[in-house]
């Protein structure tokens, strides 16, 4: 499928026949649609060419073969394994555009958010509506070193640790622990505020970055050493390591996840996606990897190391501000049986949206 980014394996399409290739899109159809596995008897009567349970069960049997469909129980009907729904979404599944009934909704929706709001106002808004569109959970990593300040200081905890505050002048507080040099004195606490003070007001993170970078060779004039490496640990730390660019990650409707749980083995693997989310820091990371391409992409369980205990699906699309450059990655997380044909262009034109909405 177009924009899709995963791991390549060889396809199976040329050991297919036209019989086999109807039979695999209605199991992976009928899973997408209900979760259960499809049996040879159901199948065969569903069939335009008659087909008895027999033929069936041994096309199923040479689909197994090719690693594209499973039994989950002896004598049950077959499910589709992760290689046959990347199988399927790559050679499969028509994806087309949002009616313009769907995109006047995300329109109307997001515009409202965004008319006269903070940015962040806009991001939990499309978290929120493409949690609702897909009954999974919506996810929005933002980049914010677009924010401005009006104020950091830095406040001793212990003696290795402080306290670095940021104040935006939309009023957001925000906090970070960071390490302190052995030997830092209040006073070397209240100098670097001063400092990083003089130069922050009205300013975003990355251009008082920028200004102490250009002043770096006549620091150690005005600075002490202790007093630039307590500057430079802060705003390293709310810079973070990825290109500059300090995240928030903002997850909507995990409630969504447990509404189709039927057995035990469900309710697991909904744990464990639950748990997976909670782990933010990788969960940024891995959304961070997403956001250097262009369009859609969809993982799909094990090909995302992250998500492949709990065999999820993750579809998301990278968004920028036409301003700044800057960018993050919006989408969907959620079990593997999820509606590909109609959250896919719902992500694509959200993630559109937002981008010309923030330039």
């Amino acid at each position: 499928m177009t924009g899709t980014d995963a791991p390549s394996h060889p396809s199976p399409l040329a050991d297919l026949d036209q019989r086999a290739r109807d039979i695999f899109r209605r199991i992976v159809e009928s899973y997408l649609e209900t979760g259960e596995p499809l049996g040879s008897r159901t199948l065969s009567k569903g069939m335009h060419n008659a087909l008895s349970p027999a033929s069936v069960r041994n096309v199923m049997a040479d689909l197994e073969d090719l690693g594209l469909v499973y039994a989950p129980h002896v004598s049950a009907g077959r499910l589709p394994t992760e290689r046959g729904l990347r199988f399927f979404l790559d050679g499969f599944l028509e994806v087309g555009r949002l009616g313009e009934t769907e995109r006047r909704v995300i329109e109307t929706e997001l515009r409202a958010s965004g008319d006269g709001r903070r940015p962040e106002d806009l991001f939990h808004q499309a978290g929120t509506m493409l949690s609702g569109l897909s009954r999974a959970a919506g996810v929005v990593l933002v980049a914010k070193s677009d924010l401005k300040l009006r104020h950091i200081e830095f406040v001793q905890i212990d003696p290795l640790r402080a306290l670095v505050v940021l104040v935006g002048e939309d009023g957001s507080v925000e906090n970070r622990m960071i390490d302190l040099p052995a030997g830092t004195l209040p006073s070397t606490l209240s100098e670097a505020t001063n400092r990083l003070n003089a130069l922050v007001k009205g300013r975003t993170l990355m251009d008082v970055r920028k200004e102490l970078s250009g002043l770096e060779a006549g620091l150690s004039g005005e600075l002490d050493t202790l007093t630039r490496q307590v500057v430079e640990a802060g705003l390293a730390t709310w810079s973070g390591a990825s290109g500059g660019q300090p995240r928030q990650l903002i997850v909507r409707g995990q409630a969504n996840l447990l509404e189709d749980v039927k057995a035990l083995e469900d309710l697991e693997r909904v744990r464990q996606l639950f748990s997976d989310i909670e782990e933010k820091r990788e969960l940024i990371e891995f959304l961070g990897l997403a956001e250097k391409g262009d369009g859609v992409r969809v993982f799909i369980g094990s090909e995302t190391k992250l998500f492949s205990l709990s065999g999820s699906s993750v579809i998301v699309s990278p968004y920028r501000d036409a301003e700044t450059g800057l960018i993050g990655v919006l989408g969907v997380i959620g079990p593997t049986r999820l509606n590909y044909a109609r959250i896919v262009p719902s992500v694509d034109y959200t993630a559109r949206l937002i981008s010309r909405l923030l330039g």
